[in-house]
């Protein structure tokens, strides 16, 4: 008789997931292994393959959680308009520094059927910001519009390269800062 699946598997596989991604960032998903993502989360090499198949898997599941939580943040900011998705951006983008990272430096690196699901989340992000900038901008469209969205993800994306807790601005203070920035540049063009 196969054996169930324990009460609190999902909690495992999320402390696992979270575990992993921060040993991949730090050390390069290239370099990195299982057996160290294993030893990272605290637990054997075997517990980590009952959960995961390969790399691929455990680093598609890491990406996959991150962009699905973001995607679900942003469909529910989307009402308040920029403002409010870019405070859920970079709300989301809390406490999920190495998942973003991954996210920028080895979505890459999975075979096109693992990245197809990833880029559509991806793309579904950028297409509710694009529809939040020409609402703040009709005049602004196409390659424009473009140029503008993806100008808007650099500002935010990046915060987590710079960002020092406790210095400077909170995340709250940068997401108005920012708002404030992105409105004021789409209110000159």
């Amino acid at each position: 008789m196969p054996r169930g699946i324990a009460k609190d598997h999902d909690k495992k596989r999320g402390a696992l997931r979270q575990g992993a991604a921060r040993y991949f960032a730090e050390n390069g998903y290239d370099r990195a292994s299982m057996t160290g993502a294993a030893r990272e989360c605290g637990v054997s090499k075997a517990l980590i393959y009952h959960y995961y198949n390969s790399k691929e898997d455990l680093l598609f599941d890491i990406l996959q959680a991150h962009l699905s939580e973001l995607s679900d943040s942003v469909q529910v900011a989307r009402s308040n308009g920029l403002p409010g998705l870019i405070h859920a951006i970079l709300a989301a983008y809390a406490d999920a520094d190495a998942e973003h990272k991954l996210q920028l430096d080895a979505l890459a690196t999975l075979p096109p059927e693992m990245r197809r699901p990833l880029i559509d989340l991806q793309r579904r992000l950028i297409t509710i910001m694009s529809d939040a900038l020409a609402a703040e901008n009709p005049k602004l469209r196409g390659d424009r519009l473009r140029a503008a969205t993806m100008s808007v993800f650099g500002i935010l994306n990046w915060f987590y390269m710079w960002n020092r807790p406790g210095k400077g601005l909170s995340r709250e203070d940068y997401a108005d800062l920012a708002t404030d920035f992105v409105r004021g540049g789409l209110a000159a063009l």
